[in-house]
């Protein structure tokens, strides 16, 4: 998991060989603007959900894991307080992977909460577990998901 501000993307461009995609949609789209839905970057290597919507209850979300995409969620408005923890340490399965939208759910409580606010994006990687969306208020967004590359093998 990584935490940082978006003018650093730059700096993790090593860790994926599609980061990079990312980074240009940023620099050529006015985010704010953008309605909600998703957005095809490259094909299926690299995509981009626009989420605004109310967030979660702490107790209403649930632990996820992706096996095939990397996460990198980046807020623009409002304040996600996102949870994680290692994927290892989770032994409650509240459903099993679906390799159809490449998710597995938990119920397990995570390790630490994360205040997300606009202007700073997460990486969560296959190993992270996460619980995103939580919030008592609306939250505006862009989760972009990037194809676990060759290089990260």
């Amino acid at each position: 998991m990584i935490l940082d501000n978006i003018e650093n993307l730059p700096q993790y461009f090593c860790l994926n060989e599609y980061f990079g995609k990312v980074h240009d949609f940023i620099q050529h789209n006015n985010l704010h603007e953008l309605s909600v839905g998703k957005y095809a970057i490259d094909d299926e290597n690299v995509f981009a959900i626009v989420a605004r919507e109310k967030g979660r209850s702490k107790k209403d979300a649930l632990l996820e894991t992706h096996e095939n995409y990397i996460d990198i969620q980046l807020v623009l408005d409002g304040v996600d307080e996102m949870g994680w923890s290692p994927k290892a340490e989770c032994k409650n399965i509240k459903m099993q992977y679906d390799a159809g939208k490449d998710v597995q759910l938990y119920s397990d409580e995570p390790n630490c909460w994360i205040k997300t606010t606009p202007g700073k994006f997460i990486i969560f990687l296959p190993e992270d577990a996460h619980m995103p969306m939580v919030s008592d208020k609306v939250l505006h967004k862009i989760i972009f998901k990037v194809k676990v590359s060759q290089q990260d093998v």
